[in-house]
């Protein structure tokens, strides 16, 4: 079982910026595809960005241009930094690694993102 543990959530004004982590319990060289999703009060969980382990990458149209999403596979760490945030990328955001092909998926706990004024 991997263990993924998201952190670097808080409360950002909008306009600001927050880089998330999500540190794996084994290499992350060995997860296919990883990804960040958020899900808002009242709504459905929904993709963030997605990453692979040949660091192809795809984000939602509603982030593309403001988030980036990375991997560090020495360290473990999976990363989404966010930039020009509004009220409504507030949502709590969750860590994922995956893979269809060899049948696993993985979740963190989840951190919570607030934007507001």
């Amino acid at each position: 079982q991997v263990q993924l543990v998201e952190s670097g959530g808080g409360l950002v004004q909008p306009g600001g910026s927050l880089r998330l982590s999500c540190t794996a319990s084994v290499s992350i060289i060995s997860i296919y595809s990883m990804g960040w999703y958020r899900q808002a009060p009242g709504k459905q969980r929904e993709l963030v960005a997605t990453i692979t382990s040949g660091r192809s990458t795809n984000y939602a149209d509603s982030v593309k241009g403001r988030f980036t999403i990375s991997r560090d596979n020495a360290k473990n760490i999976m990363y989404l930094q966010m930039n020009s945030l509004k009220p409504e990328d507030t949502a709590v955001y969750y860590c994922r690694g995956y893979s269809d092909y060899a049948g696993y998926d993985f979740w963190g706990q989840g951190t919570q993102v607030t934007v507001s004024s």
